[in-house]
């Protein structure tokens, strides 16, 4: 073990960032005590939400903050030394150095680094205080602002999630992601989502395993036995009535490339742990924003053109809500509320398995 190596506690922390469907897309490169190559790449070819590789960015973001964070709890300011074109690259290679600084403080949000959750059961719907807002705009920045949609306006975004839902389960190009993401009979999972965390009953989770088992069979359900109506009830219609209110992150111009959607991470990170001190949870609804982008670039996401049709109905309700210009420089999409944190949920692969040839042990110190 090498507990006195920065370097791999600062990676053992910021491995624990949130990432779409649990991917960890990066592995580590280790150089020394100090220095660690970062490498980050996207799901966008196989991923039809990973729409430009967008997700994976914010991750990416996410997982920067988070190293920040933990290097300052270690008393190091962290110097990102970025490729000169990195906007064009599906993977990039990204060096993180760890200097020595006195002047630092440790960061309160390093508690919650580990036990930020998703937290996908129904919350308390009693409104956010002013000064739970006021902590997670400040946690958010001065670069963002976060628009709230409470009371009332919960209902009209559980119409908009009970839509969206239905792209999403007869969509044939998001079959092979739903059926690859969830580990079965299980509680925590290092590589993908514990079906226990999804949100669904024991009978929905029967039913979902059996008909995620072929192409033909959600077709089936789909078609015969009204087979989107459980899920979008369990996972869509309630959560979203169940939850002191959704917000969208916006930017304060339409974010452009990967280092805007990066910076979004970065503070969907310190807001996400912020809201974890304050005892919310948080859960992304970020598929209605994903099918969004899709329309606004005027690319298709399905081959089927009834998709087609639902994702430009859904993207007109969307900027009804929102507004154009905000969601023209929205971010992140979620819901919020107080509640317990999930008893289920996505763990991390170690950090030996994310680290490429060349590195000494993992420290003992981080867990």
């Amino acid at each position: 073990m090498k507990p006195d190596c920065p370097i791999l506690q600062v990676l053992d922390a910021a491995r624990w960032a949130p990432s779409g469907d649990n991917a960890q897309a990066w592995r580590f490169e280790y150089r020394d005590a100090h220095h660690a190559i970062i490498h980050a790449f996207d799901t966008r070819e196989t991923v039809v939400y990973d729409m430009d590789g967008r997700p994976s960015q914010i991750a990416l973001g996410a997982l920067l903050e988070t190293a920040h964070i933990a290097a300052a709890e270690l008393g190091y300011r962290v110097e990102e030394q970025w490729p000169e074109s990195p906007d064009t690259a599906q993977a990039l290679r990204l060096s993180l150095r760890l200097h020595p600084d006195a002047a630092l403080s440790p960061n309160p949000l390093y508690a919650s680094i580990r036990q930020r959750t998703v937290q996908r059961r129904p919350l308390q719907t009693r409104p956010l205080t002013a000064d739970e807002k006021h902590a997670l705009q400040a946690a958010a920045g001065q670069d963002w602002q976060l628009v709230w949609l409470e009371g009332q306006q919960r209902k009209t975004v559980a119409r908009l999630l009970w839509r969206n839902a239905l792209i999403r389960l007869t969509m044939p190009e998001a079959y092979p992601v739903h059926r690859d993401i969830i580990e079965w009979g299980a509680q925590f999972s290092e590589d993908r989502i514990p079906d226990q965390a999804i949100g669904m009953d024991p009978l929905g989770l029967r039913l979902m395993r059996w008909a995620l088992a072929s192409w033909q069979r959600v077709r089936f359900l789909n078609r015969y036995l009204a087979g989107t109506w459980l899920p979008r009830l369990q996972l869509d219609w309630l959560p979203a009535l169940k939850c002191a209110a959704h917000f969208a992150l916006l930017a304060k111009h339409p974010p452009q490339g990967l280092i805007d959607h990066v910076n979004a991470g970065r503070a969907l990170q310190r807001f996400w742990l912020t809201a974890d001190q304050l005892g919310l949870q948080v859960q992304p609804e970020m598929t209605p924003l994903i099918f969004s982008w899709y329309v606004r670039s005027g690319r298709p996401a399905s081959q089927d053109v009834t998709i087609g049709v639902r994702m430009q109905q859904l993207q007109q309700q969307l900027q009804t809500l929102l507004g154009e210009d905000p969601l023209a420089r929205a971010a992140y999409f979620g819901r919020i509320g107080a509640g317990p944190r999930a008893k289920a949920r996505s763990l991390r692969r170690p950090l030996s398995a994310l680290m490429l040839a060349g590195a000494p042990n993992e420290p003992s110190s981080a867990h």
